[in-house]
């Protein structure tokens, strides 16, 4: 009777998984555009993923996956935040800690479960490419025509909205900026016809200079930064790159007859703002953050703590050895609803345990992404580990790290990639069950001339 019930509970396991398995595949393929025009689509996306892998691990009686070593140390950090919270932070804090905890099951869902098959991650591909496309497309539609398909012009500080209504279009399309194009564009450049190698400089050139155009100065930087990386991963990129970032250049250099704004914005203003950092916007968050981290070093101030507390004037002195005194530390002007920094976020939260383990977890992710580049990176791993090392950069300018769309950009690229390292691992180590589900080298293999070289 025992053995018969077993049988009876694997058999209702494999028949719930089958139900399972395509209703999270689904949400995974619209999580990417509704990332870009429905928050709240994007949350229940993302959550019913994370709800539906719990579901699938219970019934199969396999948490084998929870004991992941990067799961662990967010379950740890997600421990730490919330015990935090819950001594010096406020309800409403304490609710948006205990669900944060739905960001890394989702990551962990697209690793063991959602993406392991590779039809399923070539479908994502090409997804995501229609969002870094309809972005593109939108851009030059509201700088050659004024408005985008919604009728919203530029944004007033000169800054290309793309399909949004406000200046969100850089960090959207930093996104999926290497995801969608780096693969084609190696595609291009492994075919033999000199016109298609063509096509991928033009298709790098006019990717490059979409970003140039939407005007905002970090997306600009991380972009160039990124595209540096990869050509240092990928040799037969690098002419295409330095052919693209001298397009750019140009393009830059244009700037003041053919978009004064633009010029006004990335280069006016970002040599005003390093001139006088301490003093600028960014300066006094920084400075704010820095202060509240020294005043409360091993707790910090819970969840959202930097929104809550900023505004006390306990936290209105400077910083002498950063150029900043007391008498010009801003006041309300150093306070924003967040520090605009992942890291000091995580201090102002958590305190320094709290940024520790998040750096950890940081080099954790990028360690594993890095190994699925060996022997051979291939265009599609090197793209989601540029887009995850830009994401967790220390030195940038970011927005909140707990809030979408943010959020579900960083963690879908980081399951992505996961997804993708975990299928490299197991072809190395001669695994079928896993190692079978590799492509060849980018989610175009499949659909490859045959006069093309590997």
């Amino acid at each position: 009777m025992r053995l018969a019930a077993r049988g009876g509970t694997r058999r209702l396991s494999f028949h719930l998984d089958d139900t399972l398995l395509p209703t999270a595949s689904a949400a995974v393929l619209l999580l990417p555009l509704a990332l870009l025009h429905s928050r709240a689509l994007a949350d229940v996306l993302l959550s019913s993923v994370a709800v539906l892998f719990l579901l699938r691990c219970w019934a199969k009686a396999d948490w084998s996956a929870l004991r992941s070593g990067w799961f662990r140390l967010a379950a740890l950090l997600w421990a730490w935040l919330l015990g935090v919270t819950l001594c010096v932070g406020s309800p409403p804090a304490m609710l948006q800690a205990l669900v944060m905890v739905r960001l890394p099951v989702f990551a962990l869902a697209l690793q063991h479960w959602v993406l392991a098959e590779p039809a399923t991650r070539r479908r994502l591909f090409w997804v995501v490419v229609a969002a870094a496309v309809w972005i593109a497309l939108q851009c030059w539609q509201q700088y050659l025509l004024g408005t985008n398909i919604f009728g919203y012009p530029r944004w007033g500080d000169g800054a290309l909205t793309g399909p949004f209504w406000k200046p969100r279009a850089g960090s959207a399309y930093g996104a999926v900026f290497f995801p969608a194009f780096l693969p084609l564009v190696m595609d291009l450049l492994d075919r033999t016809s000199a016109r298609a190698r063509l096509a991928a400089v033009l298709l790098l050139a006019i990717s490059v200079a979409t970003m140039v155009l939407i005007g905002q100065r970090m997306p600009t930087l991380l972009l160039l930064f990124g595209l540096l990386c990869a050509g240092l991963l990928l040799r037969r990129f690098r002419l295409p790159m330095l052919l693209a970032m001298l397009a750019g250049g140009v393009l830059l250099a244009a700037t003041p007859v053919i978009s004064p704004p633009t010029f006004q914005k990335l280069v006016l203003r970002f040599l005003e703002q390093m001139q006088h950092f301490p003093t600028s916007n960014y300066g006094l968050l920084y400075i704010r953050a820095l202060v509240m981290v020294a005043a409360h070093p091993w707790h910090g101030l819970g969840f959202d703590g930097f929104r809550n507390h900023c505004a006390e004037p306990q936290y209105f002195s400077g910083i002498p050895w950063l150029g900043m005194t007391d008498a010009e530390n801003g006041g309300l002007a150093g306070c924003n609803l967040h520090p605009h920094n992942y890291y000091l976020q995580m201090a102002t939260d958590g305190g320094l345990p709290a940024l520790l383990l998040f750096a950890t977890l940081a080099a954790l992710w990028l360690t594993q992404l890095a190994r699925a580049l060996a022997p051979r990176p291939e265009p599609l791993r090197v793209a989601l580990f540029v887009t995850a090392l830009l994401a967790l950069w220390p030195l940038s300018s970011t927005t909140a790290l707990f809030v979408l769309p943010t959020s579900g950009w960083l963690f879908l690229s980081l399951g992505w990639g996961l997804a993708e390292a975990r299928t490299a691992a197991a072809a190395r180590a001669g695994i079928p069950s896993v190692a079978s589900t590799s492509h060849t080298r980018t989610p175009l293999a499949d659909s490859r001339p045959k006069n093309v070289t590997a």
